[in-house]
């Protein structure tokens, strides 16, 4: 008989890391908004690496959940994207209560056992620290480079400078630092809660690229919670422009 060799599954084109180093910078949001700008012209998905604390699954909510096929895991799909999470394995509001070997063994199967298929983009949302599984993602995952999330306040850039420190010791090339939570608007004035110009000293201080400033507005907020895109509700508002969705 023949000799059958099976197919090798197809690996995405492009592997980008979405990280900081820190929570509560805007990680997810970017992830996903990026995500649906991308998807406009390019196959694009998203895997939720933040097992302790995933909230992909919130803020695009999937069409097609993921099944198993054997040792292959087919991806979960919303608004064209496939998704990977840990949330999709988890009851609603069940924390995951395992230690970094087990999270780890996780997210290395997210890596290996899911079959993306031809994807030009897969975005991986980085969780929050620089220990076991930021290192299991950067070696494993092949990543083209990462882009850094950070918000004005230098307690948080202190925080995403050790994670800019990691990816160079890792050797993962950094595309760049995005502001998150800049301002507000006050009327026609910009109102600097938490700041001003942390995001770009961040960039010139490590010869990065500075890729822009996400103000604070309740249509990202508000849109966010209920799973859908800026453009949605206010289709030529700031917030989908910045994330170029104003179509």
């Amino acid at each position: 008989m023949p000799l059958t060799i099976a197919k090798e599954r197809a690996k995405p084109k492009k592997i980008i890391g979405i990280a900081a180093g820190k929570g509560g910078v805007g990680k997810s949001t970017l992830t996903v908004n990026l995500a649906r700008a991308l998807s406009i012209n390019h196959k694009v998905g998203i895997l939720d690496a933040d097992v302790y604390g995933p909230s992909i699954q919130k803020l695009i909510p999937e069409e097609v959940l993921p099944k198993q096929v054997e040792d292959i895991i087919i991806p979960g799909q919303g608004e064209g994207i496939k998704l990977m999470s840990i949330a999709h394995y988890r009851k609603v509001n069940e924390a995951l209560v395992v230690r970094a070997p087990i999270a780890c063994k996780i997210v290395s199967e997210f890596l290996e056992l899911v079959d993306w298929g031809d994807l030009d983009y897969l975005l991986i949302d980085f969780p929050p620290g620089t220990g076991d599984i930021q290192l299991t993602l950067s070696q494993k995952s092949q990543m083209a480079g990462v882009i850094m999330i950070t918000t004005p306040q230098e307690v948080a850039t202190l925080d995403v400078q050790k994670a800019i420190h990691m990816f160079n010791v890792v050797n993962v090339p950094i595309l760049g630092i995005v502001e998150n939570m800049s301002y507000y608007h006050n009327g026609s004035e910009k109102v600097y809660l938490f700041g001003k110009g942390g995001g770009e000293k961040l960039a010139q201080e490590n010869a990065l690229q500075f890729l822009g400033q996400i103000p604070i507005d309740p249509t990202l907020s508000k849109n966010a919670d209920l799973g859908l895109a800026p453009h949605t509700l206010e289709p030529f508002h700031e917030i989908a422009r910045k994330f170029q969705l104003n179509y």
